[in-house]
């Protein structure tokens, strides 16, 4: 084939392909109204962006979806939470409302894996479980007529030692004088001290260099602190609670919060307290963190101290060894809360009731009502009446003094 024959040969076939190509084009292309729009362009549209679609389904992320009302329905439904922890071989179990109240009037009943079913018994919304071996246990709360509950077991770590450590939750398990018989659970007012002579100096301690103060709780009732300023008074170690001699509560002394802020008003140091009747290390360290509690990390300038005296309660019968382990716990977790611990006691105490020796490293306030203390140990405070006069109190106070400060 000569050069010519193969150049129109050339020219026809790419004429075909130019053809072909332009029938395609005429067969697909849209058509055009008047208006100048191609007719199937919002339909295109739309068929391209029908990847998007699951955006518009409100239910696309949920994989169980409810209809709108069933939802209202169930938010409507009050919603229970299960709160817990450990303090030494224990689990302590609170059923709390959103707001972290707990939910009492309500019999709950709760499965622990590998112990079995426990049941709020006096509906007050808490379960013991003592005694069990140290490791993870988990907790499920049982269905309530009327309540949302939690969909999954909750995690407890049991300790196998005590920490002597704030427990976070203390507060569900304070009380206020209004939950309890304070006329059967407060004994402390019904305590006479047995060191006591007819040297007791009931004023102002003269001639001393020693601080001169004063300790009050709800007995005292309302106190006009810029009067006790007024007449010398240089400190106050204030009654912020105290365990329930019979039931073992953690009550709220009603005077506490207006007594520190009146005192600190007025420019008088303060310390704190606590009327125990605790009868092991783990209650101590129940009665330790109420305290810290109630401080809500207010500073103070004198020790919290661990009142353990006679009162008629449930701790009177522990014997030494016992006792002087509660009152370590108790200082022990004050200490850990970044403030001082310290104890309280009468002579008598400290000598029959208390392994003194092992304590001597803890604050001693002493009670003993004579003119000369026949305490031969180291203590920083003195208790020396409880038959004192201030102005600005209007019942008998008892009046205290101390030494390096």
């Amino acid at each position: 084939m000569d050069s010519k024959v193969k150049f129109f040969a050339i020219v026809a076939a790419v004429s075909v392909v130019l053809f072909a190509f332009a029938l395609v084009w005429y067969t697909n292309k849209p058509s055009t109204p008047a208006n100048g729009q191609p007719e199937n362009v919002q339909e295109a549209k739309e068929e391209d962006d029908g990847y998007r679609d699951f955006l518009k389904d409100e239910n696309f992320f949920d994989p169980d979806p409810v209809s709108r009302s069933d939802q209202s329905q169930t938010e409507s439904v009050p919603r229970l939470y299960l709160q817990g922890y450990s303090v030494m071989q224990d689990i302590r179990l609170t059923v709390t409302d959103s707001r972290g109240n707990p939910v009492t009037g309500q019999s709950f009943y709760v499965s622990i894996e590998g112990l079995g079913e426990y049941k709020d018994l006096d509906q007050d919304g808490m379960i013991y479980v003592p005694e069990i071996k140290a490791g993870d246990y988990f907790v499920t709360l049982q269905p309530v007529d009327g309540y949302v509950i939690p969909n999954e077991p909750m995690r407890v770590a049991v300790k196998d030692q005590i920490e002597y450590e704030v427990i976070d939750d203390i507060r569900l398990y304070m009380h206020d004088e209004s939950e309890i018989d304070a006329a059967v659970e407060d004994t402390e007012d019904q305590n006479e001290i047995e060191d006591v002579d007819d040297t007791e100096v009931r004023t102002r301690w003269e001639g001393s260099d020693a601080v001169f103060g004063i300790d009050v709780s709800k007995w005292q009732k309302d106190i006009a602190w810029e009067k006790v300023a007024a007449s010398g008074v240089e400190f106050a170690i204030i009654r912020c609670g105290y365990r329930g001699s019979s039931s073992g509560s953690l009550v709220v002394d009603p005077y506490f919060e207006q007594n520190l802020a009146g005192a600190k008003a007025a420019g008088i140091d303060v310390g704190l307290y606590f009327f125990s009747q605790a009868v092991n290390e783990v209650e101590a360290v129940e009665e330790a963190s109420m305290a810290v509690a109630l401080l809500q990390g207010q500073k103070i300038d004198f020790p919290i101290f661990i009142d353990v005296e006679s009162s008629g309660g449930r701790a009177d019968s522990l014997d030494n060894a016992t006792r002087t382990a509660v009152c370590r716990a108790f200082c022990q977790t004050i200490e850990n809360a970044g403030y001082h611990g310290g104890i309280y006691t009468c002579r008598s105490w400290y000598y029959n009731k208390l392994n003194d020796s092992e304590l001597n490293d803890i604050t001693h306030w002493l009670a003993e009502y004579r003119k000369t203390p026949l305490y031969t140990g180291d203590f920083a405070l003195w208790q020396y009446t409880s038959s004192g006069t201030i102005d600005g109190i209007n019942t008998r106070v008892d009046l205290d003094l101390v030494w390096n400060r």
